[in-house]
């Protein structure tokens, strides 16, 4: 047998899957021709299919030391330093390719997988058409493809893509599992999961199905079963810094941040350079109260990746929480945001086509992705239901992935509904645009699973920041923020926000317990305790070193009294309990309980009879859910706007003697509230009745307020911006 056929034969056998003879052969062939580049390359292949990827990429780079001009050899070279995360070097490996053969189909289609690797996603669609054009039956091109479309969130053509992969190879398992994670995207998990069982059951070994069924799975709701499949890539791959990653947000999400923790580090410490993992790992660290080590882990994410907005808006937000950041820090923090993340699309704007007469009915756009059973979703409610159909058209621009009950009630309130799921944000400002919005309002500033990006666009000539929490999104294209007198009182040095502000006559919150309005009042608690129970349900986040030494002062003047906190389970608490031990604080007298439903989270109040607010982040909806339920809170205010939050809501009940200014403050109201039971009495007989009469639930009056403040700025923009008329 001459080399040649003995060559011919190897293939044979390597394109049937028989790999120790192909292997046998191509070794035979260079003991007698040591140089020989199709041996070499074809050995390379095979140890690339075993993983061996040091192997290959010597065994290849032979090859091509051999035969220069080999461009097969250069196409899997490419995909060897792809394995490798040597992404440069790959698609250098793939041009080469290409530049030897143009028709060359492997090396265009391992172009476009590395190209959207590096987030080049219009230059990967590219190489993945021309692949796809030189060979149409080619299901890795039309696979790659997909990844592309779906890293520039064009939802629709990645699923048509996968699903053509799939047409083509039925046993496509990675097409099938990358569809799952297009669906997921789309907000139809229970499609995704079927599409993640398929690639398990075509490839029970496939880890990369399991973590995308995960992502399916926890998007439904089914957070046990999500842990599970997390859990099972793990098996199958314990080097998978995804699945850790995957596992450790959503352990977050159920409360076990001590385990979310230690599988967010797992990640890291498979993957050093990881983003995604640095963001997760801050915010288990947030929810627990780590602001310092929150705060560098999402330093790190943004180092790793300067172009993560998300990472940097959490950076942004839990600014607010930190007692020593002041509101030029914060400030100056926002303007970096806008200019890493917004400036660049300034170019995408395009000027407004709507009609500019001042008095005519407005259209208002609603953008949150709080349109269901969320503290902020509660706030927006009584708002949409009181809106005056004849002055403004409401639409609702809703990134709501798993709609609930609450979500049909704003379906209900808006007069258009939208979902913003599966959008990317070009496509979310064109929707907009078509819809000729006249005033776009942003409902979630920096909070999770914002679109502030869509607002960088501008696709409303008018566009207004307000409701989930009092502050400043630092967008240039952002006009107005909504806010009130006692957040920000006149005269403050309004630099610090890039937003203009509008202040509301009353009070930026209005508030609604929805389906709670038959939780009763109790009698105070202590008429029976014989001591005083102290309590705070806020967010463990808001809870800082400054609070609990604050608080302990508070359990000293206040003889015999106990503290109920709100907060996670795990080493959270033990730390709690020590750094109260060294304000001589005795353990027995501090008593935790955990997040539960909102029927349940209110009754918790039957237990408590003067509440303690937070800081610099005081208690907003959750101090209104107190006062509703008949518990006096003590805030103490601060220089930032979150810290006048208590200062706003005790103003508009006609109860400014629970207003502190100073620690000394604070803690004399708490002694002085606690040792006059009759008072306390009185306030929680009163305290509903308050509520209900003051304009902190006057609905139709919020309504009104908001309404002549959107005239306002129509009015000013119709003014400043005359239609032009013809000569």
């Amino acid at each position: 047998m001459t080399i040649q056929q003995a060559f011919d034969l190897a293939v044979q056998h390597h394109q049937a899957g028989r790999l120790p003879q192909a292997e046998h052969i191509y070794r035979q062939i260079l003991i007698q021709q040591p140089q020989h580049a199709g041996s070499l390359h074809l050995l390379g292949v095979i140890a690339y299919q075993a993983g061996q990827l040091d192997s290959a990429l010597s065994l290849i780079r032979q090859a091509i030391a051999s035969n220069p001009n080999y461009a097969d050899a250069y196409s899997n070279l490419g995909n060897v330093l792809m394995s490798q995360g040597r992404l440069d070097e790959s698609i250098a490996a793939s041009r080469q390719a290409i530049a030897l053969d143009p028709n060359c189909t492997e090396a265009y289609s391992n172009l476009g997988n590395a190209l959207t690797s590096r987030g080049r996603f219009d230059e990967s669609i590219s190489a993945c058409r021309q692949a796809i054009a030189l060979n149409p039956n080619h299901p890795g091109a039309c696979n790659n493809l997909g990844n592309a479309l779906a890293g520039k969130r064009l939802l629709l053509e990645a699923i048509a893509a996968f699903r053509q992969a799939i047409s083509l190879n039925p046993n496509y398992s990675e097409a099938y599992s990358n569809l799952g994670s297009a669906l997921k995207d789309q907000g139809k998990f229970a499609e995704a999961a079927a599409a993640c069982r398929q690639a398990i059951t075509l490839n029970p070994n496939f880890f990369g199905a399991y973590i995308n069924l995960g992502n399916a799975l926890a998007g439904d709701g089914h957070m046990a079963e999500a842990i599970a499949a997390f859990r099972q890539a793990i098996t199958l791959n314990p080097n998978c810094s995804d699945a850790y990653n995957n596992l450790g947000a959503v352990l977050k999400f159920q409360g076990q941040l001590d385990e979310s923790i230690a599988a967010c580090r797992q990640a890291i410490a498979l993957n050093p350079n990881y983003p995604d993992a640095f963001t997760n790992l801050g915010n288990a660290l947030k929810a627990m109260g780590r602001l310092d080590e929150a705060i560098a882990a999402y330093r790190q994410a943004i180092a790793l990746n300067p172009h993560f907005s998300d990472a940097h808006s959490n950076l942004v937000y839990t600014l607010y929480f930190h007692p020593d950041y002041d509101t030029q820090a914060i400030r100056r923090e926002h303007q970096h945001w806008n200019q890493q993340h917004a400036e660049p699309l300034k170019k995408l704007i395009q000027p407004p086509l709507n009609d500019r007469s001042p008095g005519r009915r407005l259209k208002i756009g609603y953008v949150s992705p709080d349109f269901r059973d969320h503290v902020v979703g509660r706030n927006l409610l009584p708002l949409l239901a009181q809106h005056d159909a004849a002055n403004v058209e409401v639409f609702c621009y809703a990134q709501v992935a798993h709609p609930d009950a609450l979500t049909d009630c704003f379906r209900t309130s808006a007069h258009h509904w939208r979902s913003l799921v599966g959008l990317s944000d070009d496509q979310a400002a064109q929707l907009i645009r078509q819809d000729q919005i006249d005033i776009l309002v942003d409902l979630a500033l920096h909070m999770a699973n914002n679109r502030l990006l869509v607002f960088a666009r501008k696709p409303a000539p008018v566009q207004v920041t307000f409701a989930g929490y009092p502050g400043t999104t630092g967008l240039n294209t952002m006009d107005y923020r909504l806010s009130d007198s006692y957040l920000d009182p006149s005269g403050m040095d309004e630099s610090i926000y890039s937003e203009a502000t509008i202040r509301l006559p009353d009070s930026f919150w209005c508030y609604d317990p929805l389906e709670c309005h038959d939780v009763p009042v109790n009698a105070l608690p202590a008429s029976t305790n014989s001591f005083i129970t102290l309590g705070c349900l806020n967010n463990f986040c808001k809870v800082n070193d400054a609070v609990l030494r604050l608080w302990a002062k508070v359990l000293h003047a206040v003889p015999n009294s106990h503290l109920l906190l709100l907060t996670p389970e795990g080493s959270t608490r033990q730390q709690t309990l020590g750094q109260m031990e060294k304000e001589s604080i005795a353990p027995q007298r501090i008593e935790f309980v955990s997040h539960r439903p909102l029927k349940q989270y209110l009754e918790l109040y039957h237990r408590i009879d003067i509440g303690l607010d937070t800081f610099p982040y005081n208690g907003h909806t959750t101090s209104l859910d107190s006062f509703w339920m008949g518990v006096p809170v003590i805030t103490r205010v601060g220089e930032t706007v979150v810290s006048r939050a208590g200062l706003c809501q005790l103003m508009n009940l006609g109860l400014p003697e629970l207003i502190a200014y100073t620690p000394e403050q604070y803690v004399q109201i708490a002694a002085d509230l606690a040792r006059d039971l009759p008072r306390l009495a009185h306030l929680r007989s009163t305290l509903r009745p308050r509520m209900q009469h003051s304009p902190l639930m006057d609905a139709p009056r919020f309504a009104r307020n908001i309404e002549t403040a959107y005239r306002q700025m129509w009015r000013k923009y119709c003014l400043s911006n005359p239609p032009k008329t013809g000569v």
